[in-house]
């Protein structure tokens, strides 16, 4: 399997997890497990802000944020500027969700996005270096897999939260 081919696939498990998502209520999804602030509305909120903010630069597109009025469809100010790196428990507080829906059609927007981004990459280009990440030079490749692994571990920890008994 070609590179190309292998970032498809790891997409579309991506895309697999979010599907597997129960019904979750208002409650549900921003009930804060011992207190901590990451409820599963912000982990969705920021798998799929992480994917349409950091691909889109690089793939030389305008945020779906923006662009398809998901600023707006969230309704969360400022508190939502960012893509909830570095939040602090208090930011992580203000971003409350409560319809479903709304979160799993940005990450699934998010997907698409990148997966049309990865098919205009020539075999070649993988490895270009595109910018820089914590002082060192960044791959396209690296910026990537960054984004499918951040995805994955934050749809995995909503999954996780979604199933725990204190969260029925």
């Amino acid at each position: 399997m070609d590179t190309k081919n292998t970032y498809l696939n790891l997409i579309d498990r991506v895309e697999a997890q979010v599907d597997k998502l129960p019904r979750l209520s208002e409650k549900q999804l921003n009930f804060k497990a011992a207190g901590h602030p990451n409820t599963i509305a912000w982990n969705l909120w920021h798998a799929g802000r992480v994917l349409d903010a950091m691909i889109a630069p690089v793939a030389g597109t305008e945020q779906a944020w923006d662009t398809q009025g998901y600023r707006e469809k969230f309704g969360l100010g400022d508190a939502a500027e960012g893509t909830g790196f570095g939040h602090t428990s208090a930011d992580a507080a203000q971003i409350v969700v409560n319809n479903k829906e709304v979160l799993v059609d940005y990450i699934k927007v998010g997907l698409e996005n990148l997966r049309a981004f990865v098919n205009t990459i020539g075999e070649q280009q993988w490895d270009e270096i595109i910018g820089e990440f914590h002082g060192k030079p960044e791959r396209r490749q690296d910026r990537i897999s960054l984004v499918i692994v951040d995805s994955l571990q934050h749809i995995g920890q909503a999954a996780f939260l979604a199933g725990a008994p204190h969260n029925k």
